[in-house]
């Protein structure tokens, strides 16, 4: 089997190396690379790689996941996001291949308290959101054998997240604001990258092109900002980290405390029952991949 990755310098791709290098030949690319194009702003070129690699796997960990910057490059943002995932699908659908890509809760606007459905209407707030939203479009329409998986709150030991972010301050400040009305479920770059290698093995046995569609992947549980913060805090503070700000200094505020350029969907739960379901999957508890996260990054005192 012969797997062609784009995206390989981000946090999923990253991992998607890793979990994805035992189930046959890895071709992985970035923005950068020379022999083969990785660029998604060029478009006639990432098909070109395709008809030259003719992998049995294109999987699309590439993205323009600069939220607000988004909101004021948006034509860039449609073509990484948009254009170029449908170009990967038409050259998908060509050679028969499967295509994996990643979409977001960024597709929803966030209202209620209910966790969203695969199939609840989506209506996003924000250029990021919308072009997500056309990609995933591009490749259903397609026809080409897909899994879209949406996820949310993406984290990984490497390169900058919130938990980073968090301690950071907590050595360094008497008092912390965090937002406590977005809920959402913190979700590692391994564990997206581990359920793309098993899913990959399922689709590619016989018989299994109806298992083709959207699946929402995020760790089980639900928390606030707020929350995901006061857990990485006390667990620094457990594991004997110095850390400054006192635990009542971590005072519970607004999304509008913080007005940015892009709007943020108050409400990220995604339901995962399709996905466990039909990939017979136990999706771990945020908790147990933040402590797993924590623990390596308090190791290397990042």
């Amino acid at each position: 089997m012969k797997i062609l990755l784009f995206g390989m310098d981000g946090q999923v791709g990253w991992e998607l190396q890793r979990s994805l290098a035992p189930l046959g030949e890895l071709i992985a690319l970035d923005a950068y690379s020379t022999n083969l194009c990785g660029d998604f702003t060029n478009l006639e070129g990432i098909a070109q790689t395709i008809r030259s690699v003719m992998p049995d796997i294109i999987v699309n960990a590439a993205a323009h996941t600069a939220v607000d910057k988004a909101e004021s490059e948006p034509e860039l943002a449609r073509t990484i996001n948009a254009l170029a995932p449908g170009v990967l699908a038409q050259e998908a659908k060509r050679i028969g291949a499967w295509l994996i890509h990643y979409s977001t809760d960024y597709v929803f606007d966030g209202s209620g308290d209910q966790a969203w459905l695969e199939t609840d209407t989506p209506a996003p707030l924000s250029v990021y959101g919308k072009t997500k939203l056309e990609g995933e479009t591009a490749i259903r329409a397609s026809e080409c054998k897909h899994l879209i998986f949406r996820t949310s709150w993406v984290y990984a030991a490497r390169g900058a997240n919130f938990a980073k972010t968090m301690l950071k301050l907590a050595q360094e400040r008497d008092t912390l604001n965090v937002i406590n009305d977005q809920i959402g479920a913190p979700t590692g770059a391994d564990l997206l990258a581990d359920i793309t290698a098993h899913a990959i093995r399922t689709v590619t046995q016989e018989h299994a092109q109806q298992l083709s569609g959207i699946y929402h992947l995020v760790a089980a549980g639900a928390t606030s900002w707020h929350g995901y913060a006061n857990f990485v805090i006390e667990f620094a503070r457990q594991a004997g980290m110095s850390i400054k700000l006192p635990a009542a200094a971590i005072n519970p505020v607004p999304t509008s405390a913080f007005p940015l350029p892009a709007p943020r969907p108050k409400n990220s739960r995604l339901d995962t029952s399709k996905l466990s379901r039909i990939f017979n999957l136990h999706l771990p508890h945020w908790q147990t991949g933040v402590s797993r996260m924590l623990n390596e990054t308090i190791d290397r005192k990042i």
